[in-house]
């Protein structure tokens, strides 16, 4: 074998600013401000924020600073056209529409926000333990849920006044018997498709308790698409009273919802066509806009949702 014998010249001292290929990670944006961003770029999320908080702010406070009281009736202006006094125009009774529709978005918001209470209470802890624990349980709760869901909601409502008073209550009473089965048929479905991941398989190996795995495994990861199905659950609940009291069967006189204010309009639509129009223009807006704002949430909680 040949010697070899190195140079002074064979090497060459590198130094600090040689350029040397590196590979550079991009930064790790938290989950919150990326969401924050997407959320931020969707334009109709963003629209649909801001009118929901507009309708808020002036469903509490208008009704405070008015002059009129929703029930105060005065036979002298009934069906008086919208003027500087009465922005709304009044009733046949001489009531004040402006504070009454208002009033009457409180109810509809109400009533929304307690269907999502109820979605989470309810549906949300059935559809988790059918889908966790499967096998006859699963079974047992799916067969339950199709015959109370085989039942329509009008048909419940209806039984539910034979024996007890129209009222918000009765419209409440008849959310928490129908009103959650479809947060507890996507819950079930996504806690089906998470239970097998490895975490959860490595938290059963470790001995980990059904509770802690359910709500510390599976719970979190899971927690985005039921706040979506939430959203989505507002406008159809608003939607539910409005066509109740449209049917005559919401909360009675002299209390007011945006449905018994349609439905009083639409009695006299010929002669007093702002009576009904008003209250629809409003319920139209505040659906629209917790439709874009779910929508919105939908794609900033996962982009890929939109294309399923």
């Amino acid at each position: 074998m040949d010697n070899f014998e190195f140079l002074e010249d064979d090497f060459a001292f590198v130094g600090e600013n040689h350029e040397s290929k590196k590979e550079i990670a991009p930064p790790v944006t938290p989950f919150f401000k990326d969401f924050m961003r997407r959320l931020g770029k969707n334009k109709g999320a963003c629209i649909g924020g801001i009118l929901i908080v507009i309708i808020i702010l002036i469903a509490i406070i208008a009704p405070m600073v008015s002059s009129y009281d929703y029930a105060e009736m005065n036979t002298a202006i009934q069906s008086t056209s919208p003027n500087a006094q009465h922005l709304f125009g009044t009733d046949r009774y001489g009531r004040d529409l402006f504070t009454r529709v208002w009033q009457g978005t409180r109810i509809s918001l109400f009533v929304a926000a307690s269907a999502v209470i109820i979605d989470i209470i309810f549906g949300m802890t059935y559809g988790l333990i059918s889908g966790y624990f499967g096998g006859k349980v699963d079974t047992v709760m799916q067969r339950v849920q199709e015959i109370i869901n085989s039942i329509p909601s009008l048909v419940i409502l209806t039984l539910l006044l034979v024996i007890m008073k129209a009222s918000l209550f009765t419209i409440i009473i008849a959310l928490m018997l129908t009103g959650w089965i479809g947060m507890s048929r996507i819950t079930r479905a996504q806690v089906l498709k998470v239970k097998e991941e490895e975490y959860v398989l490595a938290s059963k190996t470790l001995g980990a308790g059904h509770f802690f795995i359910i709500f510390k495994n599976i719970l979190p990861n899971i927690f985005g698409q039921l706040i979506i199905m939430s959203m989505f659950s507002i406008p159809n609940a608003i939607f539910y009273e409005a066509f109740l009291a449209f049917l005559g069967l919401g909360i009675p006189t002299p209390q007011a919802s945006l449905g018994s204010l349609i439905n009083d309009g639409f009695k006299s639509i010929l002669i007093t066509p702002y009576m009904v129009i008003i209250p629809v223009i409003v319920l139209a807006i505040l659906m629209l806009s917790f439709n874009l704002f779910a929508d919105g949430l939908r794609d900033a909680f996962d982009p890929t949702m939109k294309e399923m």
